[in-house]
């Protein structure tokens, strides 16, 4: 099974700003409470026992209020010493990792039913498995061909379909996957455009998907209303 998550909240929240200043993104507050309570709320009630947090900008605020545990499950950070983006701060966060894991983005919710993801993760062999979800706005989300079994055969960050499959930034890894990459943890990279385009092409059985029927929720913190 799996018991451990990265969180990727070591962003600058540039959108966010003018109407939260001083605030790292997944510390925006929603309904009283910030955002990252709801999504390690959520991962907890599926399973998940352990987070690491990889951390950077205004990380003294996500750390004073969580301190090293949230609702039973532990947590540790892995601080960036200098901004590492979304693939050098996952590296970082999964060094000591030696177990199958789970990376989410610490922007976004979505409900993934972490049973079936590695169930199918499991039955399929994989090393890296991406959940997916379809939409037609491919300005903002990673697009993605996929064969008929499941391969992902490229990354499209400008396409010409009217809808398609996008990357949903939630990814069930084996550690033994990020030997593949060409990437290493002292060098700022993009977990989207360099990283993942990276691991299709090196032909490894890192790429399988997982489609959307595992989804209930998403939503993405882009603005702010208080």
């Amino acid at each position: 099974m799996v018991n451990t998550a990265i969180i990727l909240a070591g962003g600058f929240g540039t959108r966010l700003k003018e109407v939260a200043p001083n605030t790292p993104k997944p510390m925006a507050i929603i309904n009283g409470c910030p955002f990252l309570e709801y999504q390690m709320e959520y991962w907890i009630n599926q399973g998940i026992t352990r987070f690491i947090l990889s951390v950077g900008y205004l990380k003294d605020l996500i750390i004073n209020h969580f301190g090293d545990s949230f609702n039973g499950a532990s947590i540790e950070y892995v601080v960036e010493p200098k901004p590492l983006g979304t693939g050098g701060g996952m590296l970082l966060a999964a060094k000591n990792i030696t177990e199958i894991f789970i990376v989410l983005n610490g922007d976004t919710y979505i409900e993934v039913d972490l049973n079936s993801l590695y169930k199918f993760h499991d039955k399929l062999k994989s090393d890296w498995t991406f959940a997916l979800f379809r939409t037609s706005d491919f300005n903002r989300y990673l697009a993605m061909d996929i064969s008929s079994r499941g391969k992902i055969l490229s990354f499209n960050s400008n396409t010409t379909k009217k809808s398609g499959l996008v990357n949903g930034g939630v990814y069930l890894i084996e550690p033994s996957a990020l030997n593949l990459l060409n990437f290493n943890s002292v060098y700022e990279s993009s977990l989207e455009n360099q990283l993942l385009p990276n691991l299709v092409s090196s032909n490894t059985h890192a790429s399988v998907v997982l489609l959307s029927d595992i989804f209930s929720k998403f939503f993405i913190i882009n603005n702010f209303d208080g």
